[in-house]
C-alpha cells in the first residue's frame, strides 16, 4: 500500500525532469547549428581536411566515453546496485565505438597513426575533466543529464548530420559516415535506459533532480566548446 504512491511520485518527478532536460536540449541544438564546423557541414561546405579534424577530435572523446561511464559505475553503492548494472552494460556497449571512427578516418584519407597519437583539443580536455570529476562522486546519477545530451546527439541529430554530409561531393564512401549512421539507430535504446533510470529510486536522493539538469547544462556547454575548439591543442 505504501509502494504505489511512491512509484507514482517518482514517475511524475521523472517526467518533470525529462521536460527540463528537453528544454536544455533545445537550447543546445540551437547553439549547435551555429557552430562553424556544424554550419559548414549542414551546408555541404565542409572540406575533407575539416572532416578529418572533426573525426580526430571526436575520437578522443569517444575513446574515453566508456571510461567515465565505468568510473561512474564504480562509484555507485548500495542500495543502487541494479542501477550500477545498467551503467556497466552501457559502458560495455560504448567501449568499441572508437573503432567506427577509426574506419571513417581511414576511409576519408587519414592515417591511423595520426589519429591515435592526436591530443585532445582544448574543449575536449575540459569536457573529459568534467565527466571524470562527476563520475568520481558517490552515486553520480546526475550524469544522466550528461547522457541525455550526448546520447541525444545520436537520436536527434546524427541522422540529419549524416544526411547533410552525404550530400557533400567529397564524401564518397559509406564507411566515412558509419559512426553517425550507427548512432542514429542505436542511441534510441540508450535514451530509453536513461528514462527507466529516472523512473527508479534515484530521484529519492535529495536534490538529484536539480543536479541532473545542471549537469546536462554544463555538459552541453562543454560539448559545444569541444566543437568550437577543433584543431586547437
Amino acid at each position: 500500500m505504501q509502494t504505489q504512491p511512491r512509484l507514482h511520485s517518482n514517475v511524475t518527478q521523472a517526467q518533470r525532469v525529462l521536460r527540463q532536460l528537453t528544454m536544455v536540449w533545445a537550447d543546445f541544438e540551437s547553439r549547435l547549428l551555429k557552430v562553424p564546423i556544424v554550419a559548414r557541414a549542414m551546408q555541404q561546405q565542409l572540406r575533407l581536411a575539416d572532416y578529418l579534424t572533426l573525426i580526430s577530435d571526436h575520437y578522443q572523446q569517444v575513446v574515453e566515453g566508456s571510461g567515465w561511464i565505468s568510473r561512474a559505475a564504480s562509484s555507485i553503492t548500495a542500495p543502487y546496485l541494479d542501477q550500477r548494472s545498467i551503467f556497466i552494460r552501457h559502458a560495455a556497449t560504448e567501449h568499441l565505438d572508437y573503432q567506427m571512427l577509426e574506419k571513417s578516418y581511414l576511409a576519408s584519407g587519414g592515417q591511423k597513426e595520426a589519429l591515435i597519437s592526436a591530443r585532445k583539443n582544448i574543449g575536449s580536455e575540459a569536457l573529459s575533466a568534467w565527466m571524470y570529476q562527476r563520475a568520481s562522486q558517490p552515486n553520480p546519477f546526475d550524469l544522466l543529464g550528461a547522457m541525455f545530451i550526448i546520447e541525444g546527439l545520436g537520436k536527434r541529430f546524427a541522422q540529419t548530420f549524416a544526411n547533410a554530409l552525404d550530400e557533400n561531393p567529397l564524401i564518397t564512401d559509406p564507411d566515412q559516415l558509419e559512426f553517425y549512421r550507427y548512432h542514429a539507430v542505436h542511441d534510441e535504446d540508450h535514451l530509453q535506459e536513461l528514462e527507466d533510470l529516472l523512473s527508479s529510486s534515484i530521484l529519492d536522493i535529495t536534490g538529484m533532480d536539480e543536479s541532473i539538469v545542471r549537469t546536462a547544462k554544463v555538459t552541453a556547454r562543454l560539448y559545444l566548446l569541444q566543437l568550437e575548439e577543433l584543431g586547437q591543442y
